[in-house]
């Protein structure tokens, strides 16, 4: 990813893409021309051992970035005041020689899977322009697919890194809960909320995972772990891993294009035992749960006061969790530890399990249902319904992005869940690096925009 060329071309050639792709696409909300190559021509000027030296990369727009107001994705935010400084993880990256050129497209306050959003517009499918990007990250995704940035970073609270990934085709990496410092994030809910990167294969998600390593005393939830790096162990691949597939809920949930993806991965790596996971329906539904109110709380004096500035889907779902029982709320807890205890079981006897990452590949933009094996369900909260039982007990995943597999639409891609046990990124990486290595997973740029 560190590329050829000097940093100052590396970003203008970025800022040209960006150019010519982004009226189709519509995955920024500020391209940051300016700051970009200043940064650059630093970069350029430093005889410093620079691991992303030159890499352009954006941020999807809950990052604080240093004098733009920090959005969120919402209208409301536009009056805030501009961040007074970058959030750490953009700060890390640079600190290692990337440069951001800009803020991404996003669901507003990250509650969605769609990126429809009602103020800065729908970011568009790189592979079809017609249908969603997935999000809540969905710019984050669409500007990696488009070949607008070779690196990108988003938030995954419900599947908001993992859903994107899949639907626009690249790779994706949501940390373990705790593993990656949030300090100049906008939050959606404290309990819930991951980091993380996206890019167009797996040594280039190791090699920003590892610059964005370390403790931060700003955030309560992250772990002080040591650094342990994951680059260097992508050779080892798939060796002497065991890897299971899940079945149960992750198959009744989701269509053929979805089961062949795993299906294949599963085939490349010699995994054939099923793995199932006890009342996964519960553990989505506590997430939900969770998220509702949590959210709710976050937003409530803007509820109060200008509900009508908040896009409707997302204004009509904070105010349902308003109105939860506490009750409610508390047993969801209590069901989310009881499955993250069930869960920890499953990795005394795997390293590694393979899931889809979303039902189906994406749909088109203003989709309101999809059918599941005759089952009607609302389309923008049921593309989290295989990666938020994931999410909600904090466990890390890649997401690898396979092609073909539809036969409705076989130029979509749609993505597998790379799942470890908690702290072991570096197993979820050595999957992904060995899919892609075989040629089973890839990234291809979007054929129109190559």
């Amino acid at each position: 990813m560190s590329g050829t060329g000097s940093a100052v071309d590396r970003v203008r050639a970025a800022l040209a893409r960006i150019e010519a792709s982004e009226a189709r696409i519509n995955a920024f909300t500020a391209v940051l021309a300016e700051r970009a190559l200043a940064r650059a021509a630093a970069v350029d000027a430093s005889d410093a051992a620079l691991p992303l030296r030159g890499v352009p990369f954006a941020v999807k727009n809950l990052f604080d970035l240093h004098g733009l107001a920090t959005l969120a994705g919402s209208k409301i935010e536009c009056e805030a005041a501009p961040a007074a400084r970058d959030a750490v993880l953009v700060r890390r990256l640079e600190a290692a020689g990337a440069v951001c050129v800009g803020a991404l497209n996003m669901d507003e306050y990250a509650y969605g899977f769609t990126t429809e959003n009602t103020h800065y517009g729908a970011t568009r499918n790189p592979h079809d322009t017609t249908r969603i990007s997935g999000g809540s990250s969905g710019g984050s995704a669409a500007a990696v697919a488009a070949g607008q940035v070779p690196l990108t970073l988003g938030s995954d609270t419900n599947g908001s890194i993992r859903v994107p990934s899949s639907l626009c085709g690249v790779f994706g990496l949501k940390p373990t809960f705790g593993r990656l410092p949030r300090t100049g994030t906008y939050p959606f809910v404290a309990s819930l909320d991951h980091l993380g990167p996206f890019a167009r294969g797996a040594t280039e998600l190791a090699a920003a995972y590892d610059a964005m390593q370390g403790p931060d005393a700003d955030d309560p939830a992250q772990v002080a772990r040591p650094f342990e790096p994951t680059l260097t162990g992508l050779p080892q691949g798939a060796d002497g891993l065991r890897i299971g597939v899940l079945g149960g809920w992750f198959r009744s949930m989701a269509l053929p294009p979805a089961l062949a993806a795993v299906d294949r991965c599963a085939a490349a790596l010699g995994a054939t035992q099923e793995v199932l996971w006890p009342e996964v329906d519960r553990a989505r539904t506590a997430a939900f749960l969770i998220t509702n109110a949590e959210g709710a709380a976050l937003h409530l004096h803007d509820l109060q006061r200008r509900a009508d500035d908040f896009d409707p889907h997302t204004r009509d779902r904070f105010l349902a969790g308003a109105l939860l029982p506490a009750a409610w709320v508390q047993h969801a807890q209590r069901v989310r530890h009881w499955f993250a205890r069930q869960v920890a079981q499953s990795f005394s006897r795997f390293d590694v399990l393979l899931a889809p990452a979303t039902p189906c590949t994406a749909p088109v933009i203003g989709t309101e249902w999809i059918e599941i094996h005759g089952q009607r369900l609302p389309a923008r909260a049921s593309m989290g319904l295989l990666t938020q039982p994931v999410s909600c007990i904090g466990l890390p995943v890649a997401t690898v992005p396979l092609w073909g597999l539809d036969p409705a639409a076989p130029h979509l891609p749609i993505g597998v869940q790379v799942i470890a046990a908690p702290w072991r990124e570096d197993l979820c990486l050595r999957v992904a690096h060995a899919l892609q290595a075989a040629g089973v997973a890839s990234d291809p740029i979007a054929k129109d925009f190559s």
